[in-house]
């Protein structure tokens, strides 16, 4: 069974930057279109950014287009966020996805996620 762990999360000021990192075990990520998703008090789960089983096309939401970056490396089974000129709003539980669906990362929908982390807490205040 695939299980996925993320790390990375924490607090920041405005601008600043996090690197979340999303580790899999269990089975190799290869075979895995990954997505990022957070949720903020409130708010509807909503997906951040996506990448293909290469790595080689991805997804961003146009709220973290230029800001945001998600890479792969599959020999490491391991997923990443680079998040830079972080905003308030960017405030949120973050959580890494996968599914074997590989063209689950065009749209980037949760519902098309099947396996899950247990999430990091990302907070962006002064």
């Amino acid at each position: 069974q695939l299980q996925l762990v993320e790390s990375g999360g924490g607090l920041v000021q405005p601008g600043g930057s996090l690197r979340l990192s999303c580790a899999a075990s269990g089975f190799p990520l290869d075979y895995y279109a990954i997505g990022w998703f957070r949720l903020a008090p409130g708010k509807e789960r909503e997906g951040v950014s996506c990448i293909s089983t290469s790595g080689g096309s991805t997804n961003y939401a146009d709220s973290v287009k230029g800001r945001f970056t998600i890479s792969r490396d599959n020999a490491k089974n391991t997923v990443y966020l680079q998040m830079n000129s972080l905003k308030p709003e960017d405030t949120a539980v973050y959580y890494c996805a996968a599914d074997r669906l590989v063209a689950a990362y065009l749209l980037c929908s949760p519902l098309d996620f099947g396996s899950w982390g247990q999430g990091t807490q990302v907070t962006v205040s002064s």
